[in-house]
């Protein structure tokens, strides 16, 4: 009861923690906005100057929610297949995922010259490139669920997202190899990630995606717990293992995909999250690892876009380039620490 409590208490640090790393994103950038008057224009209040104002509402307040959904996203999605795979290296877009949305890109930028000319404008909008992103993911997923429909080992199914994430690789640089130089630039910036390109309409789509991903992840909390124990354990407690493998699965792609449809291939978040909220909270009772990572992965993804925003600068970093930077040294540093991952 004690643990559970001081569990709780956590959390809430984390969710405030959250509330501030959150205000402190928003007031950084090329124009710094002091965090009183971020706060009173969130409120609705007035505000010193008015392009302070727009600028929050138009810009930085979408990126920062842009940076909640994602963090979050990836880190949950990180923590249903460690959990799936019973494996600690285990991410996101170990299924091919993230893969298949940059095939989709892919045959967008270097292959729109096949289409000619006068289509090239058309297939490089902004909601073709999200369109192509999230068939791409479709189409290694239904290849998954259909393995998992055969297979019964779950690391069957973890080998073959593995292939289907280099088969789809080699096409990629198939076409790297024979695109002009601006389209594969082109290709190379999305591959950079971004979480500051969408419009309010798409956060919306963006987080409606996110909260079914989220609601099927709570709905699943009880079967999880089960299979830490291992399959044989969760199916004499009455679980139904390929229902429940689908139905990660699903939640996985809901969030990894749409991520990675709209702010492109994020990476590390999903892999380092997980076992950093394991340090803070060293419990393997889902109902208490969920939220926590759910703010854990918000919290760093803000933090990554703060420095990669390069507050007083008028230049930007790459954000997937932050998070690997940051992301990488955490896991070999939690490796070396601890010799194996509490699992």
């Amino acid at each position: 009861m004690l643990d559970q409590k001081k569990y709780t208490f956590s959390i809430i640090l984390l969710f405030l923690a959250v509330i501030i790393t959150a205000l402190v994103n928003i007031s950084l950038g090329s124009v710094n906005i002091p965090v009183t008057e971020v706060t009173a224009s969130l409120l609705g209040l007035d505000v010193e100057k008015e392009t302070w104002n727009y600028i929050i509402i138009n810009y930085r307040l979408p990126k920062a929610i842009t940076a909640i959904i994602t963090g979050s996203g990836l880190a949950v999605s990180g923590l249903l297949m460690q959990t799936l795979f019973r494996n600690p290296l285990a991410g996101p877009y170990v299924l091919g995922l993230s893969s298949g949305a940059s095939l989709g890109v892919a045959v967008v930028f270097m292959g729109a010259s096949i289409f000619g000319a006068s289509f090239a404008a058309i297939l490089l909008s902004k909601w073709s490139l999200v369109i192509a992103s999230s068939l791409g993911s479709l189409i290694v997923l239904f290849a998954v669920i259909l393995a998992s429909i055969r297979l019964r080992d779950t690391m069957a199914i973890l080998i073959i997202g593995l292939m289907f994430a280099s088969l789809t690789a080699a096409i990629v640089s198939v076409l790297a190899y024979f695109s002009p130089a601006s389209q594969l630039q082109q290709y190379v910036f999305w591959s950079y990630g971004s979480l500051g390109d969408l419009s309010w309409e798409e956060v919306f789509i963006l987080g409606i995606f996110w909260i079914m991903g989220l609601l099927i992840s709570i709905g699943s909390i009880k079967n999880l717990n089960s299979l830490l124990l291992g399959e044989q354990y969760a199916r004499s407690l009455g679980t139904n293992i390929k229902k429940n493998r689908f139905a990660i699965i699903i939640a996985t792609s809901l969030l990894a995909g749409s991520i990675t449809a709209f702010a492109g291939p994020i990476a590390f978040i999903g892999l380092a999250v997980p076992h950093l909220v394991r340090q803070i909270i060293p419990s393997a009772n889902h109902i208490t690892l969920v939220p926590a990572v759910i703010f854990g992965g918000a919290i760093l993804m803000l933090f990554c876009d703060i420095i990669a925003q390069l507050p007083g600068s008028e230049h930007s970093l790459p954000i997937n380039a932050i998070t690997s930077l940051i992301g990488a040294p955490v896991v070999i540093w939690l490796l070396v620490r601890k010799r194996k991952f509490n699992f």
